[in-house]
């Protein structure tokens, strides 16, 4: 082979390598760049988890508080009302508050007066005043529950209206 064929076929073969060589190097430089974009792409998608995330979890945190405060509301309630019963009784017994007539004698009318003795006479219209204090606890603590089931069934919507 002549010396200007050998030096045109090594710059063929010179010009064909830089071809190969800058396209295998485009090449990777492509995918570096796409996997560049779709790392960026992820990091984006994660952060906007996260941010959901932590959303949720203080809109958890904020109707669990809410709950709580409802239960803790209930429970002073519920500790406030064991004295009413007795308080009601004691207001009877001292003629400060009285009983209406069809409830202070609902259990004298049962009684025949045959069979009644004068100490039984006496033990019906005690009975009323006993059973006063019981019967307005169980009605405020029927009251109680039905404000704490109220309260919470506000708490729940206005959560999820938001």
């Amino acid at each position: 082979m002549s010396r200007p064929l050998a030096l045109v076929a090594a710059a063929l073969m010179w010009s064909a390598l830089l071809l190969i060589g800058g396209f295998v190097a485009g090449w990777c430089w492509r995918g570096d760049r796409a996997q560049g974009a779709e790392a960026l792409q992820q990091a984006a998608v994660s952060t906007a988890q996260v941010r959901q995330v932590n959303q949720t979890r203080a809109t958890e945190h904020t109707q669990a508080d809410k709950l709580a405060a409802i239960g803790m509301k209930h429970e002073e309630d519920r500790t406030a009302a064991q004295a009413v019963p007795d308080a009601v009784v004691a207001e009877l017994r001292a003629g400060t508050v009285r009983l209406r007539h069809d409830l202070a004698t609902c259990h004298t009318d049962r009684l025949s007066e045959a069979a009644a003795g004068a100490g039984e006479r006496d033990a019906p219209a005690d009975l009323g005043i006993t059973i006063a204090g019981p019967a307005i606890g169980i009605g405020r603590d029927a009251d109680d529950q039905l404000r704490a089931c109220q309260a919470v069934v506000a708490a729940d919507r206005a959560e999820v209206a938001h």
